[in-house]
């Protein structure tokens, strides 16, 4: 995670962006998520905050992670859709090189972006991987990847957003455990939905309004659910697939377009 020190919304980037950003509220948000994880069981590791890189609280963005058996940790640079974000890559991927991670770089130039768990999220079980495209990742970044993962024996299934206010997949697909997921149906494409459809036994849908209050970035965690809201559907998706849900506000990042999923990279 990244220490929202410099966080600001100075860009617009997506629907959600265009009010002013309180920074002591979303410091306290911040530490707050922190305390939840925490409580979850995971561990919090930081990487220092950059001047002017006011997106680098978000990080989930800048890289893949993941761990193979053959070459080990891993993690692939995402090439960001906006320039003012590239330079958090360098920094990111940089950290990942200190606690010996591979660099798997694929290249990417001209118009291929790919915009790490963002867009990219493991199924439960390490062996498959959700890949989407439409707004920040491009088809073709995601078919480079694609085909450096299917190389290293994953699989990988692309999906194509269509909804503006889910610009990323991590707001509208979130799987709850190997056999279940939270989505949005109306952010992807028909086929998209039946592929989601055929890689779990259940599937629970969220409602639009839903979606864009972001209950669909949760984190699920040792038997927990964060989250910034619980609606009775979600409280009963939840119960049903007994995770006990942690509720952190995180409106000053909202307004930024991001949520709890969208603050962490779960590393090895």
């Amino acid at each position: 995670m990244c220490p929202p020190t410099y966080f600001d919304v100075r860009e617009p980037k997506n629907p959600y962006m265009g009010l002013p950003i309180d920074r002591v509220r979303a410091r306290q948000q911040w530490e707050n998520l922190c305390r939840a994880l925490q409580r979850a069981g995971v561990q919090v590791d930081t990487i220092d905050p950059v001047p002017d890189l006011d997106d680098m609280v978000f990080a989930a963005n800048p890289a893949f992670v993941g761990e193979h058996d053959k070459i080990g940790k891993f993690v692939v640079p995402s090439r960001m859709r906006y320039p003012s974000r590239h330079r958090e890559v360098a920094h990111y991927v940089e950290w990942f090189r200190q606690h010996g991670y591979k660099i798997l770089d694929l290249g990417l130039q001209n118009d291929e972006y790919l915009e790490g768990h963002g867009d990219l999220i493991w199924h439960p079980g390490g062996r498959d991987i959700w890949a989407a495209y439409g707004f920040r990742s491009t088809r073709g970044g995601v078919e480079k990847f694609a085909q450096a993962m299917q190389e290293l024996g994953y699989s990988v299934a692309v999906l194509e957003l269509v909804d503006r206010y889910c610009y990323h997949l991590d707001t509208s697909l979130c799987p709850l455990n190997r056999d279940a997921a939270l989505i949005y149906p109306g952010a992807f494409t028909a086929a998209s939905v039946s592929a989601i459809r055929h890689g779990f036994q259940r599937i629970h849908e969220l409602g639009r309004e839903e979606a864009v209050q972001f209950m669909g970035n949760g984190i699920v965690a040792n038997g927990y659910f964060i989250t910034p809201r619980l609606s009775e559907n979600l409280a009963q998706i939840l119960a049903q697939e007994q995770l006990a849900p942690l509720l952190v506000e995180t409106s000053e990042f909202e307004k930024s377009g991001g949520s709890v999923f969208c603050m962490k990279a779960f590393v090895e």
